[in-house]
């Protein structure tokens, strides 16, 4: 379902100036990087506790076409973390309770519910004509799907996790060379049968708003072509020692979604 609601087009009207004045007057971003954030259409899959933030940064910033995807209904122990919702949205649709609350925010930008649970074969399809894709879904299936649609269509992945008080992002960028995916982070040899998920072992509620902030941050800086992004490197952090860690992501050549074969 699309939400009323259009772009900036060719030109600015003074009204959008006013509202996105604190870009506009960054030189590195200015009239033309609005511009090309309100001609932007990206991918926000999952409307949980990382989806919310970047939810709510991409529609605040003028994005101009965001489509959320999400199969999942709202339930009270969401709430302690998944800022998009609200009391009122229990047991609704996630992908629409969220658009309800960014039309609140930015009604001039376009809004696009998508409620089917997702598989390789539709992410491949739903990948096929963004910019750019953020992964906010909690589970290996469901990051290792989304890589694959990615890399095949050619689209940068913006990943984020959080688990208890440590997160990390990360940028997958097929369109640069040589690069790594999602699956050289965590090959299958080194995911085990893990299932930890916050249900089990929590997490802290302004975790997610910080990790999701950041991959916020890194697809407007790709959609504005602005700073180096995190693409070969993974930002981890500790929010119980405030501190921040950046490693090297090696690419693998047996990669099944990168690899030379």
């Amino acid at each position: 379902m699309e939400s009323r609601g259009s772009s900036l087009g060719s030109s600015m009207e003074d009204r959008d100036l006013l509202r996105y004045s604190r870009h506009i007057v960054i030189p590195e971003i200015d009239i033309k990087g609005q511009e090309k954030l309100a001609d932007s259409r990206v991918l926000v899959l999952g409307l949980g506790g990382l989806g919310s933030p970047i939810a709510m940064y991409l529609a605040a910033a003028g994005v101009g076409t965001i489509i959320l995807a999400d199969y999942d209904q709202v339930e009270l122990s969401n709430l302690q973390r998944q800022i998009v919702h609200n009391e009122s949205s229990l047991l609704k649709n996630k992908a629409q309770s969220a658009r309800a609350t960014l039309e609140k925010l930015n009604s001039n930008i376009k809004l696009i519910a998508i409620e089917q649970e997702q598989d390789l074969p539709s992410l491949q399809e739903l990948t096929r004509n963004v910019d750019v894709v953020f992964d906010g879904t909690d589970n290996f299936e469901s990051r290792i799907n989304v890589n694959r649609a990615c890399w095949s269509n050619k689209v940068p992945l913006i990943s984020g996790a959080a688990i208890q008080w440590e997160g990390q992002v990360s940028v997958f960028d097929p369109l640069k060379k040589d690069t790594p995916c999602y699956e050289c982070l965590y090959p299958e040899s080194s995911r085990g049968s893990s299932t930890e998920t916050c249900s089990e072992t929590g997490v802290v509620s302004p975790l997610l708003g910080i990790i999701g902030s950041c991959q916020a941050m890194e697809g407007i800086k790709y959609l504005c072509g602005i700073g180096a992004a995190l693409v070969g490197y993974v930002s981890y952090f500790d929010a119980k020692k405030m501190e921040w860690q950046k490693l090297t992501i090696a690419k693998r050549a047996n990669c099944p979604t990168c690899g030379e074969s």
